[in-house]
């Protein structure tokens, strides 16, 4: 039943954001904009539903994903005034894999 529900909040958080959105890019941004109501109820989940370390090792594997995030979106952004989009798109993945695979490496 608790799947059921978060997939619920989960479909509703998407669905205002869609709606609440003016832009172009009327689901990415509206995701952008309401993705810290979506962080707040999966927080209250994880509260209710983990132990102390667990929680604490998940909170830190989404800080490490919100870092590596900000470094996808930055290297795409700046990447894309050198290169043609697909390829900035490409190299700024490859960055964010390689983030990410170092981060584990650093962090396990």
């Amino acid at each position: 039943m608790g799947y059921v529900i978060q997939f619920i909040i989960g479909g509703c958080v998407m669905l205002l954001a869609a709606v609440l959105s003016n832009s172009k890019y009327l689901f990415l941004s509206g995701v952008i904009t309401l993705l810290p109501i979506l962080t707040l109820l999966n927080l209250r989940l994880q509260v209710e539903n983990m132990s102390e370390e667990a929680f604490h090792e998940t909170q830190r594997n989404g800080m490490i994903g919100a870092i590596g995030m900000v470094i996808l979106i930055v290297g795409i952004y700046l990447l894309s005034g050198y290169y043609k989009p697909a390829t900035a798109v490409l190299m700024g993945l490859c960055i964010y894999v390689i983030y990410m695979f170092g981060s584990k490496l650093i962090v396990a």
